[in-house]
């Protein structure tokens, strides 16, 4: 789920000597319309700004107008270079200054402060920038990450290291029906009844995803040998900052590929551990469909016949909120300033990434889902990992997502798995431990498995591993919604609306077999491939 022209203004001998006006405490919009501050940590520190000027505004059309703007805003609010109060201010203190990054494909302008502002100098800030009247909308550019930084199953539960398909039959339970049958897990050495499979293996008597592209936005994708690989180099990396994308300047760069995204401690906030790469994205790349299936080497994809554009948003620490939306834009086809455009424009966009926050229509990420929606894709988006009500997540609360949850082989919720009534259904997931448990033994059939990579910094050898989390249920269902729209193009039919795709879902998923309690829903069902393939080739 990482550019810009630099031009630097210095606040205060620019703004003082124009005679603006404080603003009063009171003066400040409390119009929570117009600005999100819902994913505002206390521990966080935030640098970057989304700031959406109205139509006819000249701030719309002259970054330097902006600048101006945003640099008033800095003022009112009192935030000097080196923090501080407004007293110090008026005695002669250097004002934050403001540097104008770049116009985003929604029409918004990134912007960074000169310095950090913790969370009551962001709300404050934030709230000044709304007062102005030519603001429509203002953000902090917040940080998504992948929605599970993934447990990985231990050595041992996967005894094999050279890819071959006889591991399709002992370790790919996801993609079997939800009856109940008997799949012998090699951790327990015993059969576990199989009430969590999401039928995929059916769908592919009706297609394969052929003619569909998917686009993964993720960490990008490894070399791998079984993967299909056919549009990695014309996929693209939206990752701005150098200190997130690892190279060693701003900038974008073409390629959807993932060089890695390890941290050191404290590099993603104070207290944050170390971490190796996690090879994210080749994980849910395979699992979509990049996965090469009937080859007689390694797994197994979803819709191995669709074709998968990797398209990277997220490195080390994650990825922002104007990046994530560009990117969007591009993978639907739209246009982005400084990119080349898309040759191959997806209808389907999986995303297992997200944070805390709500999605408000008119935020960054609001914009671009309901612009890809507008272009025909259909947008599935993982509920998030927190065991918490979905709404208060987001991309996974924008209007118009598909929001996938994860159960478990028994058919249970996850126990990490977010719920809500903004749940559109569930997937495979993983539920971890014996019996989908929140605790206990972790087993084989506790994860989906796929492609990853053995490097714990930069990509070394091309192997195998297990996953669970909401970002493991969200491929089925983007491979399963290519299969979908696969069919109709067999049938000589159009492709269906994002719209009728949601809806199909929904009403042919499986019935649970263990019922969730009302206070967590997750759902109409786990996703049955077949039936929804079905479903999509009886429309019209």
């Amino acid at each position: 789920m990482k550019q810009r022209s630099q031009v630097k203004f210095l606040v205060a001998s620019m703004l003082m000597a124009m005679g603006l006006p404080a603003m009063a405490a009171d003066d400040i919009s409390t119009n929570t319309s117009r600005f999100d501050l819902s994913a505002v940590q206390e521990n966080q520190t935030y640098n970057r700004f989304v700031v959406l000027y109205r139509d006819g505004s000249s701030e719309r059309t002259r970054p330097d107008a902006a600048v101006q703007s945003i640099n008033a805003a800095a003022v009112r609010a009192n935030l000097l270079d080196q923090a501080g109060s407004g007293a110090q201010a008026v005695r002669g203190g250097r004002m934050v200054g403001v540097t104008y990054g770049r116009r985003l494909a929604i029409g918004g302008d990134v912007v960074k402060t000169s310095r950090r502002l913790n969370a009551a100098e962001t709300r404050q800030f934030v709230q000044q920038l709304a007062a102005d009247p030519a603001v429509e909308f203002v953000q902090p550019d917040y940080m998504r990450q992948a929605v599970d930084r993934p447990t990985i199953a231990p050595a041992g539960a996967a005894p094999f290291t050279v890819p071959n398909d006889q591991y399709y039959a002992g370790y790919q339970w996801d993609y079997l029906a939800a009856g109940g049958a008997g799949f012998i897990d090699n951790t327990l050495g015993t059969s576990v009844a199989n009430w969590g499979g999401a039928n995929i293996q059916q769908a592919w008597s009706l297609a394969d995803g052929t003619g569909v592209v998917i686009a993964s936005l993720d960490t990008g994708v490894t070399n791998h040998p079984d993967l299909d690989l056919t549009l990695a180099n014309v996929g693209y990396d939206f990752i701005t900052d150098h200190d997130v994308s690892g190279r060693s300047t701003d900038g974008r760069v073409s390629g959807g590929w993932d060089t890695g995204d390890w941290t050191t401690a404290g590099q993603c906030g104070l207290g944050q551990p170390a971490e190796a790469s996690s090879w994210h994205g080749t994980h849910v790349f395979g699992t979509a469909g990049g996965e090469k299936t009937n080859n007689s080497t390694g797994m197994v994809g979803t819709a191995f016949g669709a074709k998968v554009l990797p398209v990277r948003v997220l490195g080390h620490c994650g990825g922002s909120d104007s990046d994530i939306a560009d990117a969007i834009t591009w993978a639907s086809g739209g246009h982005v300033a400084g990119v080349p455009d898309n040759a191959n424009p997806a209808k389907v966009i999986s995303l297992s990434l997200g944070g805390s926050g709500t999605c408000p229509s008119n935020s960054v990420l609001g914009l671009a889902i309901t612009g890809a929606i507008g272009r025909g894709a259909a947008v599935v988006v993982a509920a998030g990992n927190s065991n918490a009500n979905v709404s208060n997540f987001s991309p996974a609360s924008c209007s118009g997502v598909v929001a996938v949850a994860a159960t478990g082989i028994s058919s249970k919720r996850a126990f990490y798995s977010n719920y809500g009534n903004g749940i559109t259904l569930s997937a495979p997931g993983g539920g971890v431990y014996r019996n989908d448990g929140s605790s206990g033994t972790q087993v084989t059939t506790g994860f989906i498995w796929s492609t990853i990579n053995a490097g714990s910094t930069t990509p070394t050898t091309s192997t195998y591993g297990g996953m669970a989390g909401t970002s493991q249920a969200t491929p089925h269902v983007a491979g399963a919604v290519a299969l979908m729209q696969s069919y109709r193009l067999s049938l000589g039919k159009s492709l269906l609306t994002p719209a009728q795709v949601t809806t199909l879902l929904r009403s042919s998923a499986t019935v649970f077999h263990v019922t969730p309690p009302t206070n967590r829903k997750i759902g109409t069902g786990i996703l049955n491939a077949y039936a929804a393939v079905q479903a999509a080739g009886a429309q019209p």
